[in-house]
């Protein structure tokens, strides 16, 4: 469980500055074949709440769509769990959403939205889009409906069940691209946009 901790004006600017930064020395995830069997899968008949209010069914939605599957983005009021950045691929969740709002734009003007997806729930999702000013949903899978479906990897941290850093491109239901693992985490919407426009 994480530990909420009080914190100052002051402390909460620096560390909600601290995590939009990503650190210079991060250690980079290895490819462990994890997300081999994704690309080709059709996503499952599953609606997932959102932060927008409604239920999203990824298997459902018209065109293309981009779902970046995150850990865990950071609050400033709470604690990261112990040794989080020399966690492989765990660090970087904010600095990731950040980017996908700054291209925002961009992947619109290429056909595709946009939703970020993990396993915390809508409550706790809401904070980061209303601080980050995200403009598009976030999607919780706290049951591990989508997770177990497409049996997307994992990692264990302080008794959390985590997704790893992917992103799926989803072309009317079915899986046709996928970036794994994502690193830097700040580089995957730059790098989805390409993808997508030599696509086209």
């Amino acid at each position: 469980m994480l530990l909420t901790i009080l914190i100052t004006t002051g402390d909460y600017k620096h560390t909600e500055m601290t995590l939009t930064q990503l650190p210079t020395n991060l250690p980079v995830p290895i490819d462990d074949g994890g997300a081999d069997h994704l690309t080709g899968l059709r996503v499952p008949d599953l609606a997932l709440p959102s932060t927008a209010g409604a239920h999203v069914n990824l298997r459902q939605l018209p065109g293309r769509t981009v779902v970046y599957c995150y850990p865990m983005t950071g609050r400033p009021d709470v604690a990261l769990p112990d040794n989080w950045e020399q966690i492989p691929g765990a660090r970087g969740c904010t600095p990731q959403s950040c980017a996908f709002r700054d291209h925002h734009a961009e992947l619109g003007a290429l056909k595709a939205a946009v939703f970020g997806l993990s396993v915390q729930t809508t409550a706790y999702q809401q904070e980061a889009v209303a601080r980050l000013h995200l403009p598009f949903a976030l999607l919780s899978d706290a049951d591990l409906q989508v997770v177990n479906a497409l049996n997307l990897p994992l990692m264990q941290v302080a008794g959390m069940t985590l997704i790893k850093r992917t992103t799926l491109i989803i072309q009317a239901g079915v899986i046709e691209k996928v970036f794994y693992p994502v690193f830097p985490p700040d580089q995957n919407a730059a790098d989805v946009i390409a993808w997508l426009a030599a696509h086209q």
